[in-house]
């Protein structure tokens, strides 16, 4: 690589290229995710204040969810640039139109300035942000694994853990907000102070990526790429898509339960939202060292292995975990930390199985469907699901079904994966040559 190898065999070249996508996706996700840190203000200030705080909070969240059903376009269509001419300007244009959305929401009038077209602008906004995080987080995975393939579990495992920490910066942003202003002055305008500080570090992020140059991996396939990535990908990968989407759902569903805990005992299990907060940020801090450690073993074991112990921790602990914190019987700290080491090991290998799945011609395509779906069908819903488990079952602990079928169906995604993954190290397809049926395991 032209370059003194570092820590873990990456070069330094590469460890710029990994920091600089890890800290795009981390700014884009705080984004996408401090929407949900303040939905409860959002509810009261962008729907009709007549509705009772229940519905306004299903109101508010079922926007959320809104935000991740233009995910599976963008990915296919950023996806398709980004597999035909190449990932580098896909993974510029996506930030900025995120960081713009962002922005205009700090900025939005509220419902009772501009009635229904503040709903309305809402959406749009949710929509906008929702179309250009589908291209953003399988770019950056496509981006780090073709610069170090050779550390492709640890590389990619990076980018989660720093969008943790960009989750964990949205978080702390929303403890900041509440904990200095009061009550009154956080629903007038506090929660618009992280919608604005996002869109203003997504921009320097923004210009931070017009340094990076395009990946070796795809400079290898400049005259032999895809002509319609999206079609191939649905005629020669139906099954790593499936066993992608699988992989993922796990992590998928506990993210977005773990997003929306601090309303959501808030408002149903009647916590302290501070108290919330603070176990949510020690809980993200766990899971994202964890993550990280679970990511570097998944370059010398198996990362099928790792990623099934994960899903089934999680399957065993998510009725206990609901139960406590429901029970006000301990500290939300300690069963936070429980949970992150239990997810740190389905996020840690995870993007590295997705990955593996796909040949280089159509990975981004192949990584950024399985996310997308993975992610709109399981994170996108899991807090409307969680409020409409505790409706309907009259139980705080409702929502632990939901991550129980989730943890179940990635355990048993990882009893079949093998057999097809190794293609970011072994062979690539190539029109009218035949591949095998297996690849070295990883």
């Amino acid at each position: 690589m032209g370059d003194a190898a570092g820590y873990g065999g990456i070069g330094r070249s590469q460890w710029r290229t990994i920091v600089l996508s890890s800290l795009g996706g981390a700014l884009e996700f705080y984004d996408f995710v401090i929407y949900s840190t303040f939905a409860q203000y959002i509810g009261d200030a962008f729907f009709a204040p007549e509705k009772s705080p229940l519905i306004g909070l299903m109101l508010s969240y079922s926007v959320f969810a809104l935000g991740y059903v233009p995910r599976l376009v963008g990915g296919v269509i950023f996806s398709h640039f980004g597999d035909k001419y190449g990932r580098r300007r896909v993974f510029i244009f996506s930030i900025l139109i995120m960081s713009s959305a962002t922005l205009a929401l700090g900025l939005l009038p509220t419902y009772a300035e501009w009635g229904a077209g503040a709903t309305a602008g809402v959406i749009a906004l949710r929509l906008i942000q929702g179309f250009s995080l589908g291209g953003e987080l399988p770019g950056a995975i496509t981006y780090v694994v073709e610069t170090a393939p050779q550390r492709a579990g640890f590389s990619s495992g990076f980018i989660f853990f720093c969008v943790n920490t960009g989750v964990a910066l949205a978080s702390a942003v929303g403890f900041g907000v509440v904990k200095i202003l009061d009550p009154a002055q956080v629903a007038a305008w506090g929660w618009r102070i992280g919608f604005l500080f996002g869109g203003v570090i997504g921009f320097v992020s923004f210009w931070l990526r017009l340094s990076l140059s395009e990946t070796e991996e795809f400079k290898k396939l400049r005259h032999t790429t895809a002509k319609q990535p999206f079609l191939e990908l649905m005629r020669t990968a139906p099954a790593p898509t499936l066993f992608a989407i699988a992989a993922m759902v796990a992590t998928a569903g506990f993210n977005g339960l773990l997003f929306a805990m601090p309303t959501f005992m808030q408002r149903v299990m009647h916590r302290s939202y501070l108290e919330g907060i603070e176990a949510q940020n020690i809980g993200l801090l766990v899971l994202s060292f964890g993550l990280l450690t679970a990511a570097w073993l998944s370059d010398r074991i198996p990362r099928r292995w790792i990623l099934g112990m994960g899903s089934l921790l999680l399957a065993v602990f998510c009725f206990p975990f609901f139960d406590a914190a429901a029970g006000h019987t301990v500290r939300l700290i300690p069963i936070f930390i429980g949970a992150g080491l239990a997810a740190s090991f389905c996020n840690g290998p995870m993007a590295g199985i997705v990955a593996d799945l796909f040949p280089t011609r159509i990975r981004f395509s192949g990584i950024a469907v399985s996310f997308n779906l993975a992610f709109s069908l399981f994170s996108g819903t899991a807090p409307l699901i969680a409020t409409l488990l505790v409706a309907a079952t009259g139980s705080p602990t409702g929502p632990a079904y939901f991550m129980l079928g989730c943890a179940l169906v990635t355990l048993i995604a990882m009893l079949f994966i093998k057999r097809h993954e190794g293609r970011i190290m072994g062979p690539q397809s190539v029109p009218g040559v035949a591949e095998p049926t297996s690849f070295p395991a990883h």
